[in-house]
């Protein structure tokens, strides 16, 4: 399966909104330090419902903890600087799909590292972003898609 990784997080419905999206999709949720928010935030959970305890969340103090714990996986930089188109690429189990926060998206630092794997969505010129919620839904479902939903589907019979 895939998992999906939110660096420094600043909006609490966005993240409750994937927190929701990883559950009902069976998607582990990275969350990089520092947070804009506390994990206890009325809105976090509003937005979330009650699908918190059925979500795994990691947290991370930083972008070096989490490479630390993540060697031999491969990690997707989701930004609208990449050259390349996220239904451009074919997705492996295991991959990590990486959310840089909403007001400025995923540093220099970070973007340099994971040079030969970014990718974005396409939009209009001039567009400057989607939501964050709505980005990982799209870029997560296809990746899904291409790894046929293992797991998330059931036989319908006739």
């Amino acid at each position: 399966m895939i998992d999906v990784a939110l660096y420094e997080p600043e909006i609490p419905p966005n993240t409750g909104n994937i927190i929701r999206l990883c559950a009902n999709a069976g998607i582990s949720l990275h969350l990089i330090e520092p947070l804009g928010f506390a994990l206890d935030d009325k809105r976090l959970r509003r937005a979330g419902l009650d699908y918190h305890e059925f979500a795994q969340v990691n947290r991370y103090d930083n972008f070096a903890h989490f490479l630390s714990t993540q060697k031999d996986r491969r990690i997707w930089a989701c930004t609208t600087k990449a050259e390349k188109y996220y239904h451009q690429v074919s997705f492996d189990p295991g991959d990590i799909l990486l959310f840089g926060p909403e007001s400025r998206g995923l540093p220099e630092d970070v973007l340099k590292q994971l040079q030969k794997t970014q990718i974005k969505i396409p939009m209009y010129p001039g567009s400057r972003s989607l939501n964050l919620s709505n980005a990982t839904a799209i870029i997560a479902y296809e990746a899904l898609r291409q790894l046929d939903f293992q797991g998330m589907l059931k036989e319908i019979s006739q």
